[in-house]
């Protein structure tokens, strides 16, 4: 792919996001759907920022009603594709607009993706839309290399070639160092809960590529040459093996509405 990534823009990564990206802990689910103390058949889930559904999935599995809203096109596209057995509702909106109506739901999240809107406006329109007593979860599943090696050696290999990136997606980013702080002081949400769960992925060498193709913040900044480059020294590190194991981390920040 010649074309030029821009910064926060997934149109030209959506079918390698939906192929390839990994999804989260079950033991977060199963912790949120928990907390949210509602019945599962008759919970309002409502994931913003959905992507392709990957996230969106898991707790549409789990039972609720589910809503998907999703500014991307593409993304979307790829997302109202896949399991229509579902039955999610796909809407084009975004977390400082989502198109829904006051107080619709009892749970609201945002799955590797609340570094990307605007912070205050995103927050203010997630109370909005909450009911009494519901619940906003924010989460990433950063990979953690360190258990790895070889996961090590590509990472320094990238920090080699982009020595300034900033890591924004990244569940591990400064974004998230404060985020419990920041929720509270917003005034939307009270009784913070942090959670993290591990889960090991034993994928592909394809699998694997697809992936590193899939991401936007490192390819954006690295540029199309270098993240060639990058993506050479990759395949060459990985070739030969079978599969590569990964483990990764899901953080989720659970926070309760303040009415």
């Amino acid at each position: 792919m010649s074309t030029s990534i821009k910064h926060g823009d997934f149109s030209l990564l959506a079918e390698n996001y939906s192929k390839y990206r990994p999804g989260y802990s079950e033991d977060i689910l199963e912790l949120v759907l928990t907390k949210v103390g509602k019945p599962i058949s008759e919970l309002d889930f409502v994931d913003v920022g959905a992507g392709t559904g990957i996230w969106t999935r898991m707790v549409a599995e789990a039972g609720c009603r589910t809503t998907a809203v999703e500014p991307n096109n593409e993304m979307r596209k790829y997302g109202e594709s896949t399991d229509p057995h579902l039955k999610i509702n796909w809407v084009k909106g975004a977390a400082e607009s989502t198109t829904l109506p006051d107080s619709s739901c009892d749970l609201v999240s945002m799955a590797s993706s609340f570094h990307w809107p605007d912070f205050d406006s995103a927050v203010h329109e997630f109370h909005r839309i909450l009911r009494p007593q519901g619940y906003f979860v924010a989460l990433w599943n950063p990979r953690l290399i360190e258990v790895n090696p070889m996961l090590v050696t590509i990472e320094n290999k990238l920090k080699e070639l982009v020595p300034h990136m900033k890591r924004k997606s990244s569940g591990r980013s400064e974004f998230c160092d404060n985020l419990t702080d920041r929720l509270l002081q917003s005034g939307c949400f009270q009784n913070v809960i942090y959670m993290e769960g591990r889960h090991v992925e034993r994928m592909s060498p394809e699998r694997y590529i697809g992936i590193w193709n899939s991401v936007n913040d490192i390819r954006s900044q690295a540029g199309e040459e270098k993240f060639q480059e990058f993506m050479d020294f990759v395949e060459r590190t990985i070739a030969g093996l079978d599969a590569i194991e990964a483990t990764y981390l899901t953080r989720a920040w659970l926070a309760q509405v303040k009415k």
